[in-house]
């Protein structure tokens, strides 16, 4: 076994790594930016080293610093964990040619199957389905047009080097096309360095399969079954299962052999994931599932096939790396329940899931009801320069009903303030009768979008707790005059209390609400936590709020720091609702600000490669 391990990542990923290194008795290093310095898995590794500014690509994204810092430390081997540096078959090689020994897939490996097309023309020639599309050489807006009217409209455009959805757009139309096209290369160029992409026809009724596979150096390699991660938006992974529902065992066994077969096209060491996308109009069929790409690394969703296995795939890593054969053979390998896995991101789902960063005064994660792999504490920070991620949250029970039900609870229990998160979306993701039913697709969240991200409205016994507990703190003062109960003869004690949320006007009697509700006092509100959404409670002083003006006046604000990329639309221009004026980018996602309503732009302060800062306005419309 390995002695000592530098990891090349940071946050949950190389918490998750130092855990299994610790308890296998390995060494473990750390590297941290600036903005990391105080960061949970710098302070639980044996040794940390900066390794430079808070932009990654001046930190975790230099190869040579990362390298320099295990020489240092005198780390054997580094894992790159996942993103990052981990599937850069150059940074590989360099670790190779540095004496260092590299946790993963050979160099060549990476690269066969690092850029989509390549790798899918390598899949086709070793008899894997691959789904129908162009891969050519040609990147002209004229032959891209072309190929794409002939694989017939909707069309999917991907980046060749692409991976989490970035760089990727569905087409409805041909008029949609150009348009599509040059967002989907600037975002690819932006995350990748490489804006080539490729077309795909569109599934219409689209689930996404992947099968974790595992190789040695030995030559032995193996499947541990597959994970359904259907359940997406904006092409990023939101809930994460396994086995996949609905799945029989002949499907499995043809989507199983199809992997292997593609991980021995390839001799793969190490883990990695083969993707599908099945086309589940008539339910998931053998013959209707077509490799998509092989990410040549651990998955944020690993943990569900942990959960089904029993096996821990970090170990696996560490003992193939070490030249070790596999710890288990095919035949020894079973499924045991079912498990689940939410992603609980800082982003808020009512305004299109835009990323929320800032400090987290207020953190609760369910840790006695689910694994939790976060990397996030009380009075930590939700950083701008990475993914807006703060935890995994992941159950496992006997079958997946009693998954989903231990998973919607976990998941109502979250409480997080004042960062925007989506744990209420989760609960109710997890509780729609369709996910419960298996009957899902990689369209089910915008299909459905408007249910899934709309709280419900405060009712009368929220209302009534939060007045109650700011009764009881105006009692605290002995002046009469400040408490808010009731004092005339002849009349009730309790008098109403009223307040606002989200703009909204509500009265209520003080009265002990609804225990399974958690409310906090926070300066002059109440915040009150429910079912993974949360309420902010201010007394109504009578004044218009600052925020029911802003909502209305038609100010474009810039959601959170970025860079604004290009400008559709000009001054003066007539807009209808919906219409794109500017395209932000932040956390290398591109997002697109929208007219509120039908009008006039009355003002643009937006100009394409101007840096903004959160809450600047960008343009103002105005109603005719």
């Amino acid at each position: 076994m390995l002695k000592s391990v530098l990891i090349a990542n940071r946050g949950e990923i190389a918490r998750r790594v130092i855990r299994t290194a610790k308890r296998l008795g390995v060494r473990t290093v750390a590297v941290y930016s600036d903005a990391d310095a105080k960061a949970l898995h710098v302070r639980e590794a044996d040794e940390a080293v900066h390794v430079g500014a808070s932009p990654a690509k001046e930190s975790y994204l230099r190869g040579d610093k990362i390298i320099a810092a295990a020489k240092q430390t005198g780390a054997e081997a580094i894992h790159p964990g996942y993103g990052f540096l981990s599937e850069n078959a150059d940074f590989a090689q360099a670790v190779i040619d540095a004496g260092l020994i590299w946790i993963g897939p050979r160099p060549d490996s990476i690269r066969a199957m690092g850029l989509k097309d390549a790798a899918k023309k390598w899949m086709a020639e070793a008899g894997v389905p691959t789904t129908p599309g162009y891969l050519g050489e040609d990147q002209s807006e004229e032959r891209l047009a072309k190929e794409a009217d002939a694989i017939g409209y909707p069309v999917l455009i991907k980046a060749v080097a692409g991976g989490g959805g970035k760089g990727m757009r569905k087409v409805e139309r041909q008029a949609e096309f150009k348009a599509a096209l040059a967002s989907a290369k600037r975002e690819a160029a932006s995350s990748f360095g490489d804006d080539r992409v490729l077309l795909e026809m569109y599934v219409q009724r689209p689930r996404h399969i992947e099968v974790q596979v595992f190789g040695d150096t030995h030559g032995n390699i193996v499947h541990l079954f597959e994970r359904d991660c259907s359940l997406q938006r904006r092409h990023q992974k939101v809930i994460e299962e396994a086995p996949a529902p609905g799945m029989d065992d002949a499907t499995r066994k043809a989507v199983t052999d199809a992997a292997v077969l593609a991980a021995k096209a390839v001799s793969y060491v190490g883990a990695g994931t083969i993707e599908f996308i099945a086309d589940a109009s008539e339910g998931l069929r053998g013959d209707r599932i077509w490799f998509m790409e092989m990410n040549t690394r651990l998955q944020v969703e690993h943990p569900v096939t942990e959960e089904i296995t029993g096996q821990d795939l970090v170990e696996w890593q560490l003992r193939v790396a070490s030249g070790e054969k596999l710890p288990l053979m095919q035949e020894e390998l079973k499924i045991s329940g079912h498990a689940i896995e939410a992603r609980l991101y800082a982003e808020n789902p009512e305004t299109g899931f835009l990323p929320s960063t800032g400090p987290l005064r207020h953190l609760i994660l369910p840790h006695h009801l689910a694994r939790i792999d976060s990397a996030f504490e009380d009075d930590g920070e939700v950083s701008a320069f990475y993914d807006p991620m703060i935890a995994k949250i992941i159950v496992h029970a006997s079958d997946r009903s009693a998954a989903i039900r231990q998973l919607r609870e976990a998941c109502a229990g979250v409480e997080i303030w004042p960062v925007k998160a989506n744990a209420g979306f989760l609960v109710r993701c997890l509780g729609a009768s369709a996910f419960r039913a298996g009957e899902i697709d990689t369209g089910f969240i915008g299909a459905n979008q408007t249910a899934l991200t709309t709280r419900r409205e405060p009712d009368a016994d929220m209302a009534a707790s939060v007045a109650h507990l700011f009764a009881s703190a105006s009692i605290s003062d002995r002046s009469p005059w400040a408490q808010l109960c009731g004092f005339r003869l002849n009349a009730p004690a309790n008098a109403l209390v009223r307040m606002r949320a989200d703009g909204a006007a509500h009265a209520a009697s003080p009265r002990r609400g609804d225990a399974d509700r958690s409310l906090m006092r926070v300066g002059g509100a109440v915040l009150v936590f429910d079912r993974g959404d949360v309420y902010e409670f201010t007394l109504d002083t009578g004044e218009a709020e600052g925020g029911e003006a802003a909502a209305g006046d038609g100010a474009i604000l810039s959601p959170m720091p970025g860079k604004i990329v290009s400008v559709a639309a000009k001054a003066d221009a007539k807009l209808k609702k919906g219409d794109p004026i500017l395209v932000l980018e932040a956390m290398k996602m591109e997002h697109t600000l929208t007219a509120p309503f039908d009008g006039t732009l009355a003002e643009l302060n937006a100009n394409a490669g101007a840096q903004v800062s959160e809450g600047v306005v960008l343009a103002r419309m105005e109603k005719d």
